[in-house]
This record gives structure tokens, sequence and C-alpha cells, in this order.
């Protein structure tokens, strides 16, 4: 586990594809589809490529993360699509992954498999910051108001998200939006890997692992990819 920050893993297992990759792979006699790799700009076309190839009923999802925007939309095409989404033993979903897993009807989360969330921030290009403060205060104040407005208008989606997909509201509110924006050296805690008990209290789980009879055993020949 990671020493600054217990709940997660240190180097936690999330693709290093730069652009999310699906393929199809067949576990004990059903085919899954294996979604890895960041969530990117032009990943709607390619999801809706496989979904429409696809004849199974079940996401498996490892990922980064990446534009939010794009991960609301995506878990969006999943549910309209009626699919059931998995985080398998050794794999993590992190940030925009979290919208296409929570996107699924039926949503699992396999001993060893991690939901990692954070606190989403539109204040990460700390160099154009910079830039503004130094330009002025009617710079400085301009941009504090135009992150404000993004940041209402992000949380306000991510609330109407989790409640289309039958989520707790309080996910945002006790955990995401707890977590620390930005490290620093006395809080470093900027990612929150959720426990099992957790993820039922959320409603992020809301199917049993055991239900399933697909075993994650078989998607070892992808993890080293």
């Amino acid at each position: 586990m990671d020493p600054n920050n217990p709940t997660c893993p240190a180097d936690p297992n999330v693709s290093n594809y730069r652009e999310m990759r699906f393929t199809v792979q067949e576990v004990n006699g059903r085919e899954v589809l294996l979604a890895e790799g960041a969530v990117d700009e032009n990943l709607i076309p390619r999801l809706r490529a496989a979904i429409q190839n696809f004849q199974g009923d079940e996401i498996w999802l490892r990922s980064p993360g990446g534009v939010a925007r794009i991960g609301n939309e995506a878990g969006r095409i999943i549910r309209e699509n009626s699919l059931h989404t998995r985080i398998p033993a050794g794999w993590v979903c992190f940030s925009a992954c979290n919208f296409l897993f929570m996107g699924g009807t039926a949503r699992y989360v396999d001993p060893g498999g991690i939901f990692m969330v954070h606190m989403f921030t539109h204040t990460a290009d700390r160099e154009a910051i910079r830039s503004e403060v130094a330009a002025g205060e009617d710079n400085t104040v301009s941009l504090i108001g135009e992150i404000e407005q993004q940041s209402a208008l992000l949380a306000s989606e991510d609330n109407d998200f989790l409640i289309r997909m039958g989520l707790s509201r309080r996910l945002l509110t006790d955990v995401m939006y707890r977590t620390a924006a930005v490290a620093d050296e006395t809080n470093r805690e900027t990612r929150r890997c959720l426990t099992l008990d957790e993820a039922l209290l959320y409603n992020v789980v809301n199917a049993s692992s055991a239900a399933q009879s697909v075993s994650t055993t078989q998607s070892a020949s992808a993890d080293s990819k």
C-alpha cells in the first residue's frame, strides 16, 4: 500500500494505454468486453462501435481516468445498452473511469479490484494560474470566478449523474469532495480507494460478485499490457 495514502496501492494497475482500447475475451464460455486505458476525447465512437459488435453483457474496466465529460457520456451509453460493469481482481478504475463503471445496470467489484476516486478540480494547470496571478488583480479575480463557475457546474453534473445511475449522492459529499484537491506536505491523500463496505453503502456496487459465474482469473493476459 501507499505509505502516504494507506487506502490505495502504491502502484495501482490502471493500464498505460493513452487511449482506451476495447477487446473481447472469452471467459468460461462467455464473452466479456475489456476496456483498458485512459478516457480520451475520442473515446465515444470507439465505445459505440465496440458495443455494437459485442455479443456479451459485461464490461471489465481498468483505467487511470481522463476527461470527466467523456466519462460521463460513456457511462450514459453503457446504461442505455443495459450492460453490466466489473472491476476484476487486481484492476483499478480511477477518476473518469468511475463514470463508466457507474453506468452499469449491475456493478461488480471483485475482491482485489479497486474503485479509486478523487476530488475533481479545475485547477490542475498551475502554470496558467501563476500567469494570471502575475498579470494582476483583475486577471486573478476573473480566473477565480471562472473556476468557481466551472466547479459548480461540474458538481451539479456529478450529482445528476449519480442520481440517474442509482447511487447515493453521499459518495460525493462523504468521500470524493473530502479528498485533497492538491497534494501538500501535510496531506497527500489526493485519491481514495473505497472498501467493499463503503462501495455497498453508497450503492457503487449493487450486485454480489458471487452471483456471476464469470471468473476473473483469466484476465491475466491483459494485465501485462
